[in-house]
C-alpha cells in the first residue's frame, strides 16, 4: 500500500470514528468535542495504534495527520473569530486582562510550589509553573459554539483573557529562557514585546482598513470561491505571522484573522464556506489527532503522585485565577466560575512549552509522562465542566446566530 493509500486509510478511520464519537457523545448529553477527544485516545497508542498497524510502513504517518490536525485548529479559532466583533471583545477588555493575566500567575506559582514539594530543582519546578500557566481555548470555543453561548459576555471575557494569557506566557517563557542561558536579559524581553506589538499593530492595520476593501473588489471578479480562498490565505497569514513575526501562537493568529473578516461585507459567505470546510475534516482531525502521539500506558508509575498534584493544581489554578481576574473584572460568581472553567484546557499549546522544557532539559522523561497526562485530563475535563456549568442558561437564536449551523456542520 502506498504512502498516499495508507494515509486515506488513517484519514478515513479518524473521520469515521470522530463523527460516531460526536453523535454517541451529544446522545449521552455531552459535547460532541468530548466524544473526538476520547475517540482520539483509542485510536493512538493508548490501545490501537491507528498510524503504527502492521501493514501502515509510513513512518511519517501521524505527523501527517497531526499537521492537517493543526490546520483544523487555526480553522476552528478563525471560525470562533468571525463569529464575533471587535467592539464586542473592547467591552469586555477589563474582564479579559484580569482573568488572562490572574489566570497565568496563579498556575505558575501553583506550579512552582508543587515541583519544589516533589524536590525538584528551582529551574526545573519555575519551568513546570510555565506549563500550568498555558491555555488553550481551541476545545473551550468548540463547546462554547454548541452549546450557543460563544457571543455571551463569558465567551467574549474567555477568547479574550486567551490572548493576555498568550502574551503573558510568552514574555514569562521568553524571560526565563533569557536568564537561565544568561543571554540577552531584559533587552530579549524587550524585544518580545516589541514583537508582539508589532504584530498585533499590522493585523489591525491590514484588517480594519484593507480586508473590507479587498472581499469587495474580489467578490466582483469571476473568481471560483474568491472570498473564502482571500479567507483562507489571510487565515494562513495571519497564524505564520504570529509565530515568525510576534512569538505568539498560530491559533492567536487564526482567531484574529476570523475577527478583521467578521467586519466585511462577505463574512456570511466565507462563513458558510469555512464551516463546510473545517467541519467535515479538518476539525474532527484535530481533536482525535491530540490522542495519536499520546501513550497513557507509558506514564511511569513513580510520576502518579505528581500527576495527580499538577492534574489538581492546573485545574483549580485556572478555575480560581482567571474566575477571579472575571470577578474583578465585574463578573458575577457564576460567569466567573465559567469563565475560568473555559481556561482549564492545555490542550496542544501545553504541549507545546512542554517540548521546549524538554530540549532546555528542563523537563525530564519521568516528569514529562506526568505533564503528558496532564494535559489531557485538563483538556478531557473541559468540555464536561463548561456543559454543566452552562446547563441552566439558554440564548436565543438572535444572541448566537451560527449556532444551529455548527450543529449542522457538526
Amino acid at each position: 500500500m502506498s504512502s498516499f493509500l495508507q494515509l486515506v486509510f488513517a484519514l478515513l478511520v479518524i473521520v469515521l470514528a470522530a463523527k460516531t464519537a460526536s453523535y454517541l457523545s451529544t446522545r449521552l448529553g455531552q459535547p460532541s468535542v468530548l466524544g473526538e477527544l476520547l475517540v482520539g485516545l483509542l485510536l493512538g497508542p493508548t490501545l490501537l495504534n491507528l498510524t503504527h498497524l502492521p501493514f501502515i510502513t509510513d513512518e511519517h504517518l501521524t505527523e501527517t495527520v497531526v499537521h492537517i490536525g493543526e490546520l483544523g485548529v487555526l480553522l476552528l479559532m478563525f471560525i470562533a473569530g468571525l463569529e464575533l466583533h471587535l467592539s464586542e471583545l473592547a467591552r469586555n477588555a477589563r474582564v479579559s486582562a484580569f482573568s488572562g493575566i490572574l489566570g497565568v500567575v496563579l498556575p505558575v506559582a501553583s506550579g512552582w510550589a508543587v515541583g519544589a514539594a516533589f524536590g525538584f530543582d528551582t529551574d526545573s519546578a519555575l519551568f513546570l509553573g510555565l506549563i500550568l500557566g498555558a491555555t488553550s481555548v481551541s476545545i473551550s470555543a468548540q463547546t462554547l459554539m454548541e452549546l450557543g453561548v460563544l457571543r455571551t459576555r463569558v465567551g467574549l471575557g474567555l477568547l479574550g483573557a486567551a490572548v493576555f494569557d498568550d502574551i503573558l506566557v510568552i514574555l514569562l517563557l521568553s524571560a526565563f529562557l533569557a536568564l537561565l542561558t544568561g543571554t540577552g536579559g531584559i533587552a530579549s524581553i524587550a524585544i518580545i514585546f516589541v514583537r508582539i506589538t508589532l504584530f498585533l499593530a499590522l493585523s489591525l492595520a491590514l484588517g480594519l482598513k484593507g480586508l473590507p476593501y479587498l472581499t469587495r473588489i474580489l467578490s466582483k471578479l469571476p473568481i471560483s470561491q474568491a472570498a473564502v480562498s482571500l479567507a483562507l490565505v489571510v487565515l494562513l497569514l495571519y497564524s505564520l505571522a504570529a509565530e515568525v513575526l510576534g512569538g505568539m501562537a498560530a491559533i492567536t493568529g487564526a482567531f484574529l484573522a476570523g475577527l478583521m473578516f467578521a467586519r466585511t461585507p462577505e463574512k456570511d459567505r466565507i462563513e458558510h464556506g469555512i464551516h463546510a470546510l473545517a467541519y467535515s475534516l479538518f476539525v474532527p482531525v484535530f481533536f482525535v489527532s491530540i490522542g495519536l502521539n499520546v501513550n497513557l500506558t507509558d506514564v511511569d508509575p513513580g510520576a502518579l503522585w505528581l500527576l495527580i498534584a499538577i492534574s489538581v493544581v492546573g485545574i483549580l489554578g485556572k478555575l480560581l485565577g482567571a474566575g477571579f481576574g472575571a470577578r474583578i473584572g465585574g463578573f458575577t460568581l457564576r460567569e466567573s466560575i465559567q469563565l475560568g472553567a473555559g481556561m482549564v484546557s492545555r490542550g496542544e499549546v501545553g504541549l507545546i512549552v512542554a517540548s521546549i522544557g524538554v530540549s532546555e532539559g528542563l523537563v525530564p522523561p519521568d516528569i514529562l509522562s506526568a505533564v503528558i497526562g496532564m494535559v489531557i485530563i485538563t483538556t478531557l475535563v473541559t468540555p464536561p465542566m463548561l456543559r454543566a456549568l452552562f446547563a441552566s442558561q439558554t440564548t436565543t437564536v438572535e444572541d448566537q446566530p451560527t449556532a444551529t449551523s455548527v450543529h449542522a456542520e457538526e
